[in-house]
């Protein structure tokens, strides 16, 4: 019996019979099913990249001017650091760093010879090398600019390859090295603010503002340079800060270095050295501002007279001036001639244990907390013994940074509080908190002995006409040793202004000054760190909106903590 060619038993499958009739519309619907589950997935692929399409042409087109930049093949956009009035100082470019599959270079020699063509800075035989090392990955250069990208294209070698890269760009060079530091080839901090935050400018966000001016970070470095030559220096370094928010305006060290050549900046190690926050010296007669502060502040009267006949004989040692002076002296006269037997005299009074403490009131006695990751850590001895009590009254025995007396000198000039350094940018309207190191009274006196040595004592050479400055000449002998070598002399001046009512300190150093004709053969402070500083101040005072005055500091109605004859 001839069968259906559709027939299948029903006990078999359990279908029903009109299964047979209906069979090719079931077939249909599978197929539209089938089509539409095709058609959804091309859309979500297509959706999927159009959206990364969105992502990388638009999302990170726009943010390319912008410190929150987009990834780039992994990495992660380092964001701008900019300088108080919103000045660009460091700053990241899209550069593209070539690579090769050196087992996909038909001809190693051809493309070496094309590529140290094109390459000027790299040579055939590195190059040669490397494409003949069989390996799948290895780096030919980094950080070429697009045009240098567009050449190496146009050469047509297979095998080659671009990764899309940053390259951390200072636009002012040198000036700013020791406070910025450097980035490596790969993007990571070295040295400075680039180090010390190096996470947080590696993330997304915003531009780092500090409190740096670059208009007077331009003439710190610029009177510091010349001053170095004309005093035939080693080196030499500055400071200016807001002695009311602690702010670091300007702060230079040099010989210097560019940040912009990093494959040059490892073998400078002298260059690399911060003498402000990393070297740490004896300073000299500025120490002289704590010990009669610290007089002043225990009760001691401006007008008390110690006997500076010289010598001064403490065991086997003898003190004496450089301007020797017989009988009795005023307090005001020893700070003003800068007597190292008088400071003796008053340190002995109070006592060592009374200038220990004050010394660690100061910070003398441990780093600073300061936003750069060289710092350094004060020399001081163990034993606090007379010998050390009398050395250190005059700037002996101690040795601290450059910014270390900064600090604690901007506190006895800011109505006696301290604010610590930050090179961060201070919102004043936020309340800021300082510490209390001498009386207001004490800040008071010692504003205007520091107004007497300008305007009558050693620091003369520092006098700015209209900006009422204060200061302290130091200048103490480097060590060859274990003994100080007499003639090679380390200098430095701090000065404050408007004295009457500080705002801001400028702290010169000088490293080894010889002494010039026009010095009369002498290197001390007076001679060459004072007169730096006088034209820093000169030059900075209308930036800073400072008003000239043509009047004295102190007139009749300032506190008579000082004689009337005194202040004239």
């Amino acid at each position: 019996m001839k069968q259906h060619a559709f027939y299948v038993p029903q006990d078999s499958l359990r279908l029903p019979r009109w299964n047979k009739v209906h069979r090719p519309h079931q077939a249909l619907a599978v197929a539209h099913s089938r089509l539409l589950v095709v058609g959804c997935a091309f859309i979500l692929v297509f959706l999927i990249i159009a959206g990364r399409l969105i992502d990388v042409g638009l999302l990170q087109g726009r943010c390319a001017g912008n410190t929150c930049r987009g990834h780039a093949m992994g990495m992660t956009a380092r964001a701008n650091i900019t300088d108080r009035n919103g000045e660009i100082i460091a700053t990241s470019l899209q550069t593209f760093s070539l690579y090769a599959n050196a087992r996909v270079v038909l001809d190693a020699k051809e493309a070496a010879l094309k590529l140290s063509q094109t390459l000027p800075e790299l040579k055939y035989e590195d190059i040669l090398r490397r494409l003949l090392s069989g390996k799948g990955f290895i780096w030919l250069a980094r950080h070429l600019t697009p045009q240098k990208q567009e050449a190496i294209m146009r050469l047509g070698i297979p095998g080659l390859s671009f990764q899309q890269d940053e390259r951390r760009v200072y636009p002012h060079g040198e000036l700013f090295a020791h406070v910025l530091g450097y980035t490596n080839i790969d993007n990571k901090g070295l040295g400075g603010i680039e180090q010390k935050f190096d996470e947080l400018l590696r993330a997304q966000g915003g531009a780092l503002a500090l409190s740096l001016d670059t208009r007077v970070q331009h003439v710190l470095r610029d009177e510091l340079v010349a001053g170095i030559e004309k005093f035939k220096a080693q080196g030499g370094a500055g400071v200016v800060m807001n002695v009311t928010t602690g702010e670091v305006l300007a702060l230079v060290s040099l010989p210097d270095f560019d940040p912009n050549q990093v494959g040059k900046i490892d073998s400078q190690a002298e260059a690399l050295f911060n003498r402000i926050t990393l070297g740490v010296y004896e300073l000299g007669s500025n120490f002289k501002i704590f010990t009669t502060a610290l007089y002043l502040d225990r009760g001691g009267d401006v007008r008390n007279t110690f006997d500076v006949t010289p010598p001064l004989r403490i065991g086997r040692f003898r003190i004496t001036d450089i301007h020797p002076a017989y009988g009795p002296m005023p307090i005001s006269t020893i700070f003003t001639e800068s007597s190292n037997i008088g400071m003796a005299k008053m340190a002995l009074q109070f006592g060592g244990t009374a200038q220990k403490n004050f010394f660690e009131k100061l910070g003398f006695f441990k780093p600073l907390t300061f936003q750069l990751p060289e710092l350094g850590y004060p020399l001081y001895p163990k034993e606090w013994t007379e010998s050390t009590t009398i050395t250190a009254s005059y700037g002996y025995g101690v040795a601290v940074s450059p910014l270390h007396l900064v600090s604690a000198i901007g506190g006895i000039v800011n109505k006696g509080i301290m604010m610590p350094p930050t090179l961060c940018k201070v919102d004043p309207t936020k309340g800021l908190k300082g510490k209390r190191i001498v009386s207001e009274q004490t800040s008071q006196i010692m504003r205007e002995l520091l107004y007497k040595v300008v305007s009558e004592g050693t620091g003369k050479k520092a006098r700015v006409l209209g900006y009422e400055v204060g200061g302290k000449t130091g200048t103490a002998n480097t060590l060859a040793g274990r003994t100080y070598k007499k003639g090679t002399n380390i200098t430095s001046f701090v000065a404050t202004f408007p004295v009457s009512n500080p705002q801001f300190l400028v702290m010169i150093f000088v490293d080894r000054p010889q002494g010039i004709k026009e010095t009369y053969g002498f290197n001390a402070g007076g001679w060459n760190a004072a007169p730096i500083a006088g034209t820093v101040i000169s030059r900075i005072a209308p930036l800073l909106q400072v008003a000239p005055r043509h009047e004295a500091p102190f007139g009749e109605n300032a506190p008579q903590f000082i004689p009337a004859s005194f202040r004239h």
